[in-house]
C-alpha cells in the first residue's frame, strides 16, 4: 500500500504549485536547525550568498512535537555557538547533583551517590533543558541568518527523478489538506505543494515517515543491524516549593522495578525551575511480552514508594511520549545518498548508555552542513560528493563516542542479565565486550505468544496514576477528525484471524495514547482506530508483530502541543 494512494497525491486533475529551493530540510529539530544555521555560515565563508535554505516542520508551531528528557551535554551546542549562554539559549539549570536509585522490589530501594554513581550517569558539566524551548530558540537563530522555517507543512511523499541513469531525491510533496475521512475533497481543500531542492536533509526524528521508506528503497541499511527502539513516557510535575528547591538541578536515574530481568529500560527525574520535575520511563521495544504497555510500566514506577514520596503533594502539568533509536553505531544507516542526507534521530545519533542524543544530533547537523556546502560549491550534489558527510563523521568525536559503546544496547537484547555481564567487559575493551560485533533482531521479531504474557495493569486514579486518556489530555493533542486516519492497518484480516490468537492484539497495550481499541467481543473490521489521540510517537509502526501498521503524516499542524516538555 503506497503512501501517495492514501493522500491522493497522484490523483489526476490536481495542480500543484512548485517551490524551488537549494536546500530543503524536513523536520525542525535540533539536528536540522543546527544544520541550516551552520550551512548558511559555511556558504557565506565561501562567498556563496545566493542559495536558499528552507526547513519544513509538520507541527503547527516549532517545538510542538519536540520531546526529550533532557540532560544535554553542551559539546554540540558549544560547537554551533561558543557563546550559547550569552546568546540566551534556554536552560533550566546546570546539573547540581546526580544519583542512581535501584528499585529492587515493589517497596525497597537503594540510592547510589557520589563515586558510586556509574560513569555513564555522572553528569557534571551538563545542563538540564526543555528541548521544546531549545528548538524554538534555534529557530530564531536560524531565521536571523536568513534560513526560512515553515511550520504546519507535513512532508507526505518524496519526489524522485532519474539523472544520468541514477535515481536521486528531488524534494518532497507536502500533505494535501481538506480531504474528508472518506477521501473526498472538502470546500477547504488545499493541494499539497511540490518542493524541489538540490539537496534534501531528512531530520524527521525517530522512525522518520519518509526516511524509513528511503532507507529500504536505496538499501541504506545494507550490512547494518536493524535499528532497536525504546518508547519513552514523560510527564512534567509541579511539586511543593520546599521540595522543588532541593530538586533544582538534580538528576536521578532509576533501574529495577517494575521491570523483570526480561526487559531493558529505566527512568529519570530531573529538577527544573519553578518547582517542576521532568520525569519519565523508557522501555526497550524488544521486550518479549505481548502485553508490553510502556504507559502502564510508567504508572507502576510512579507508584513505587521511593518515587511516590518525591511526587507527594504535586500535580501533573504535561504529558508526552516518543520513541528513541537505541541501537547505536551498528544500527546506523548510510548517512547520505543521491542529493540527500540523514541526520539526528533519523540516522540513529543517540548514545543509549548515557541516555543522551542532543549533542550528537547537533553534531550530525554540523557535519552534514559542511558536506552540503562543499557539494553546492562544486555544483555537484550526488552521492559521491555527499559521501564527504560520512567521512567527516568517521573522523569526528561523535563517531568515537558511538563506537565506544557500539555493543551496549545489543548486549541487553535477551534481557538484563546478559547486558550486566557484558557491559563491564565493554568498558575494559573500548566498547567491544565479549563479542566483536553483536547482532540483534528487529524489535517486533522478539515478541512471544500472548499465552506467555506476565505483565499486569496497574490501578489508576485521577491524581498521580492517570490512565492513558487522561494523560493524552495533558499532551494538548488535537487533529482534524474529518480526515483519513494517518494510522494505516494494511491488512485487517491479519489482526482478526492471526493476531488475536497469536499475540492478543498488542496494539491495544503498547500504544501510549489509547489509539487502538478492541471492544468487547471484537469487531469484524479489526481495531477501532482513535487516530485523534495520536501523539506521533511511532511505537505502533515499530512494535506491531506483523509490520501491519503504517504511520504516515496527518494534515500539517495536527498532533501534540508540547509546552516545556
Amino acid at each position: 500500500m503506497s503512501v501517495p494512494e492514501q493522500y491522493s497525491l497522484n490523483l489526476p486533475g490536481i495542480e500543484r504549485e512548485t517551490l524551488d529551493v537549494d536546500v530543503l530540510l524536513i523536520g525542525a529539530g535540533a539536528a536540522n536547525l543546527a544544520c541550516a544555521i551552520h550551512l548558511q555560515r559555511q556558504l557565506a565563508a565561501r562567498g556563496i550568498t545566493d542559495k536558499s535554505i528552507l526547513v519544513l516542520e509538520k507541527a503547527g508551531e516549532i517545538g510542538d512535537h519536540t520531546l526529550s528528557g533532557a540532560v544535554m551535554n553542551p559539546r554540540g551546542i558549544s560547537e554551533l555557538f561558543p557563546d550559547w549562554r550569552e546568546r540566551g539559549c534556554p536552560i533550566e539549570s546546570d546539573v547540581r547533583w546526580d544519583a542512581v536509585e535501584i528499585l529492587y522490589s515493589k517497596d525497597g530501594s537503594k540510592r547510589l551517590k557520589g563515586p558510586l554513581v556509574p560513569p555513564q550517569f555522572q553528569n557534571h558539566g551538563n545542563v538540564i533543558v526543555s528541548m521544546n524551548q531549545v528548538v524554538r530558540w534555534l529557530k530564531e537563530q536560524a531565521e536571523a541568518v536568513g534560513v526560512q522555517v515553515y511550520p504546519g507543512f507535513a512532508a507526505a511523499e518524496i519526489l524522485f527523478e532519474q539523472k544520468d541513469g541514477v535515481e536521486r531525491v528531488a524534494g518532497v510533496v507536502t500533505r494535501d489538506s481538506g480531504i474528508d475521512k472518506h477521501g473526498q475533497q472538502k470546500h477547504s481543500f488545499q493541494p499539497g505543494m511540490n518542493v524541489r531542492a538540490a539537496v534534501t536533509v531528512f531530520g524527521e526524528g525517530t522512525r522518520g515517515h519518509l526516511a524509513k521508506h528511503l532507507i529500504r528503497r536505496h538499501g541504506l541499511d545494507a550490512g547494518r543491524n536493524p535499528q532497536m527502539y525504546g518508547t519513552g513516557i514523560k510527564e512534567i510535575w509541579e511539586i511543593p516549593a520546599e521540595r522543588g528547591a532541593e530538586w533544582l538541578g538534580g538528576v536521578l536515574h532509576t533501574a529495577g522495578h517494575p521491570l523483570s530481568l526480561n526487559g531493558y529500560g529505566g527512568s529519570w527525574i530531573y529538577g527544573l525551575k519553578d518547582n517542576r520535575l521532568s520525569l519519565g520511563f523508557v522501555i526497550g521495544l524488544d521486550h518479549p511480552d505481548a502485553k508490553l504497555d510502556p504507559h502502564a510500566l510508567f504508572v507502576q514506577w510512579k507508584q513505587h514508594p521511593a518515587i511516590a514520596r518525591i511526587l507527594e503533594g504535586g500535580k501533573v502539568l504535561a504529558y508526552g511520549a516518543k520513541t528513541v533509536p537505541e541501537g547505536g553505531y551498528w544500527c546506523m544507516p548510510r548517512l547520505y545518498g543521491e542529493s540527500y542526507c540523514l541526520v539526528g534521530d533519523t540516522a540513529g545519533f543517540l548514545n543509549a548508555s548515557t541516555l543522551k542524543g542532543v549533542h550528537l544530533a547537533i553534531k550530525s547537523g554540523l557535519l552534514a552542513a559542511e558536506a552540503i556546502a562543499e557539494a553546492l560549491h562544486f555544483g555537484d550534489t550526488g552521492a559521491a560528493r555527499l559521501k564527504r558527510y560520512e567521512e567527516l563523521f568517521s573522523a569526528s568525536w561523535a563517531k568515537d563516542e558511538l563506537y565506544g559503546v557500539r555493543n551496549f544496547r545489543q548486549s541487553f537484547e535477551g534481557g538484563l542479565l546478559g547486558g550486566m555481564l557484558d557491559v563491564p567487559f565493554q568498558q575494559l575493551t573500548g566498547g567491544r565486550g565479549l563479542v566483536e560485533r553483536r547482532k540483534n533482531h528487529k524489535d517486533h521479531e522478539t515478541m512471544h505468544p500472548v499465552h506467555l504474557s506476565r505483565l499486569e495493569k496497574p490501578a489508576f486514579d485521577d491524581k498521580g496514576s492517570m490512565d492513558k486518556l487522561t494523560d493524552v489530555y495533558h499532551s494538548g493533542t488535537t487533529h482534524e477528525e474529518d480526515q483519513p486516519a494517518h494510522l494505516l492497518v494494511k491488512d485487517p484480516s491479519i489482526c482478526i484471524e492471526r493476531c488475536t490468537r497469536e499475540f492478543g492484539n498488542p496494539c491495544q497495550h503498547f500504544c501510549p495514547a489509547a489509539v487502538y481499541e478492541w471492544r468487547e467481543g471484537g469487531t469484524a473490521k479489526g481495531p477501532v482506530i482513535n487516530f485523534s489521540n495520536c501523539v506521533h510517537c511511532k511505537t505502533c509502526d515499530i512494535a506491531d508483530p506483523y509490520e501491519n501498521i503504517e504511520w504516515v503524516v496527518p494534515e500539517g499542524g495536527g498532533g501534540p502541543k508540547y509546552v516545556n516538555l
